[in-house]
């Protein structure tokens, strides 16, 4: 469920596009946590990947939406996240590196870092939900800020996707 290419992809082709939730909080975050996933999987990502506490309700909430409004969109629980973060910018599955996006307020502007994005290997965005791990800064392959003020993570990420999947 395309809603756009990324800018300049290869091939033609764009690659896949995946958002790793990051620290999900059961009760305290089940609506953000939900609202996240859907607009990733409005907004063009194949996949949304939940870590923190697992949370089946989610993953139902997601899977129902895509039954019911079609496309291909996934979604599971990972309850490694950084073991599994280690992996994929080492091995996205294909025996390349993969680019890791992490959405912070830290990082460097979005409109400078968005076209430094390498379109031609798997691309995962990591939403973080409590503090985030040092070493997600470290692993990324780009920090972006969406801003440099508090805001809402799902408004984070709908921002970063229209502007790197193209608008709906």
């Amino acid at each position: 469920m395309k809603s756009g290419r990324p800018r300049e992809c290869v091939n033609d082709k764009p690659p896949r596009l995946s958002v790793l939730r990051l620290g999900h909080r059961r009760e305290r975050d089940k609506r953000i946590t939900s609202h996240l996933g859907l607009t990733a999987r409005a907004f063009g990502a194949d996949e949304v990947i939940l870590a923190g506490e697992e949370d089946p309700g989610a993953l139902e909430t997601w899977n129902s939406v895509t039954s019911r409004f079609g496309g291909d969109f996934e979604c599971r629980y990972e309850a490694k996240p950084l073991s599994w973060l280690r992996r994929f910018v080492q091995d996205s599955g294909d025996g390349e590196a993969g680019t890791l996006v992490h959405l912070t307020m830290y990082g460097e502007p979005l409109r400078k870092a968005i076209i430094k994005i390498d379109t031609s290997k798997p691309i995962l965005v990591v939403v973080g939900g409590t503090k985030v791990p040092g070493e997600v800064f470290r692993l990324a392959t780009h920090n972006i800020s969406i801003g440099n003020q508090p805001h809402s993570e799902v408004a984070a990420l709908a921002v970063f996707l229209d502007s790197f999947v193209g608008p709906l």
